[in-house]
């Protein structure tokens, strides 16, 4: 009935990178699912539910399954009440109401973009955006240096055994950024064959010029 109704938060600080999480309210997203089916591996239990209420690990199956309406994502805490399911459910409601009740939009499975045929369909997509100003507030200065702070506190926080290191959110992108700015980004074999084939179905050349679009 509900998508994956990410919540994503952004905020800078008086560090070289700004705090930002960008959350699926359920436990993962689809696009996890298409790299685990393209690499040949098993999706982790848990993360998928059938009609039989057990959990379905064969990933290219599932993605068949989720069109056919016979699995579905587990929200964030997963199965039932005693891992906190009902966490994620109840987050993921609060951002289709404001998504749809806001601009009278489409909800639940008239988003799911098919007809009853089967055909693919387009629909209005709501989103909800909120901005705070610091200034409103002791300022952005004091706001960045606070922000700062706990960051770097959480980092310092005691480690659990074997691990030297605790991140917070937007550093390994922040640090992935940098690493790939100058040298590029791996993709797997089977990604850059689908890359290739749709370039050479649509006859696209290998640069885009942005100036002669």
């Amino acid at each position: 009935m509900l998508g994956t109704n990410p919540l994503t938060i952004g905020f800078p600080t008086d560090e070289e990178f700004p705090f930002v999480i960008d959350c699926a309210t359920s436990v993962t997203q689809r696009g996890k699912i298409e790299a685990y089916a393209r690499l040949g591996k098993d999706t982790p239990a848990g993360w998928v539910i059938g009609k039989d209420g057990q959990s379905k690990t064969d990933s290219a199956q599932i993605l068949k399954d989720l069109v056919a309406g016979t699995a579905a994502l587990t929200p964030l805490g997963g199965i039932g009440e005693e891992t906190g399911g009902y966490k994620g459910y109840g987050y993921a409601t609060v951002v289709e109401v404001l998504s749809a009740a806001l601009q009278d939009g489409k909800f639940l499975k008239d988003l799911l973009g098919y007809d009853a045929d089967g055909n693919k369909i387009p629909y209005p997509l709501g989103h909800f955006f909120i901005a705070i100003d610091t200034e409103a507030f002791l300022g952005l200065e004091t706001f960045k240096r606070v922000a700062g702070r706990i960051l770097r506190g959480l980092r310092a926080s005691e480690k659990m055994p074997g691990q030297d290191r605790i991140y917070t959110a937007g550093e390994k992108e922040w640090e992935a950024w940098k690493y790939r700015k100058n040298r590029g980004a791996k993709v797997d074999k089977k990604l850059q064959q689908q890359i290739i084939e749709v370039r050479d179905e649509f006859n696209l050349s290998y640069h885009f010029d942005f100036e002669k679009r």
